[in-house]
C-alpha cells in the first residue's frame, strides 16, 4: 500500500488521466508509481486472445449489453449475471435458447423485464454474505447445487477484481464461458493497480483462454510507453478443456463487434494481440 501522501499525489494525477488520457505517458516520469515496462511485457504476453475450434457469435443484440461468446452453448442450462442494472438483452436471448438466468443487482428492485426463466436477487456480488452482498460461491451453491458448465456475465463496476480474487478455483471452473467488463485498466500503469489486475488475469489464465477482447468506446484509450490501454474492456474467456485447437486471434475488430455508445468504435490496439 502506498503512503497516504503518495496516494493523494497519485489520486490527483489519476483524476487528470480520466479527463486527459494522453497524459498517460507521463507515468514514466513518476518512478514511485510507475509499473516497470518488463512487467507490462509479461502481462501483455499473458492476455493475447486466441481463435479456437468454436466460432464467435453475438448474443444480446446490436447495442450495449451484447457480447461475443464462443458458439459452444450446447449443454449449458444456466447463466449467472451480476450487475444487471436496467439491461438484460444478453440474458433474454439466452432464455430463448432455454438457458435459465440468475440475475443480481442491489441498485435495482427487479429484473429489467419479466421472464419466466429469470431469477432475480437484490444483492451486489462481493466478498462477503450479508443483506447487501453475496459471494459468487454462495450464489452458485444456492442456485445450482451439484451442477456445472455455466455462463458468467459480469459487469460490476470495478468489483470484478476482488470477486475473482476471493472466489475459489473450484467455483470458477464450474463456468464454461465467462464474459467480464474490466474497469480501470489504465491502472496497469501504476504499481498498485498493476498488481491487482495482473493477479486477476493470472488466476483466470490457469483454467481459461481469452477468446475475444472488445474496447468499450465510452472512454478513450491512454498511451503508456509502447502500450495503448483502453480503460474499459469486454473480455470473453473459454474454459481450456473446451479448446481442441488454438491459434492467435489477429482480426480486430471482429465483424460482429459493435460500439457501446454512439460514436466511433475503438479498435483493439495491436499491442493486445500481436
Amino acid at each position: 500500500m502506498l503512503p497516504i501522501e503518495d496516494q493523494k499525489i497519485y489520486g490527483m494525477f489519476y483524476s487528470l488521466l480520466l479527463k486527459y488520457p494522453e497524459l498517460g505517458g507521463n507515468f514514466e516520469r513518476m518512478g514511485a508509481f510507475a509499473t516497470p515496462m518488463c512487467e507490462l511485457d509479461q502481462f501483455f504476453n499473458l492476455v493475447k486472445p486466441i481463435k479456437t475450434n468454436h466460432d464467435l457469435i453475438r448474443v444480446g443484440g446490436q447495442v450495449d449489453g451484447g457480447y461475443l461468446i464462443p458458439d459452444d452453448l450446447e449443454g449449458i442450462k444456466t447463466c449467472f449475471s451480476p450487475g444487471v442494472s436496467d439491461t438484460a438483452n444478453f440474458e433474454s436471448e439466452l432464455t430463448s435458447r432455454g438457458i435459465k438466468c440468475f440475475l443480481a443487482d442491489y441498485s435495482v428492485d427487479a429484473a429489467p423485464v419479466v421472464n419466466p426463466l429469470f431469477h432475480f436477487e437484490k444483492k451486489y456480488l462481493g466478498t462477503t454474505n450479508d443483506s447487501v452482498y453475496m459471494t459468487l460461491e454462495d450464489w452458485v451453491n444456492r442456485s445450482a447445487a451439484n451442477q456445472s458448465d455455466f455462463i458468467l456475465q459480469m459487469d460490476i463496476e470495478g468489483n470484478e477484481y476482488s470477486v475473482i480474487a476471493s472466489t475459489d478455483v473450484e467455483t470458477l471452473r464450474k463456468f464454461r464461458i465467462i464474459v467480464i467488463e474490466f474497469h480501470d485498466l489504465h491502472r496497469l500503469c501504476d504499481k498498485q493497480g498493476f498488481e491487482i489486475i495482473n493477479d486477476t488475469f493470472r488466476k483466470l489464465s490457469d483454467d481459461f483462454d481469452i477468446v475475444h477482447i472488445h474496447p468499450n468506446n465510452v472512454i478513450k484509450p491512454l498511451s503508456y510507453g509502447k502500450y495503448v490501454i483502453p480503460p474499459l474492456l469486454e473480455i470473453t474467456f473459454l474454459r481450456k478443456d473446451r479448446v481442441l485447437n488454438k491459434q492467435p486471434a489477429t482480426e480486430f475488430p471482429h465483424k460482429l463487434d459493435m460500439q457501446n455508445v454512439d460514436g466511433e468504435d475503438i479498435p483493439l490496439p495491436v499491442c493486445w494481440y500481436m
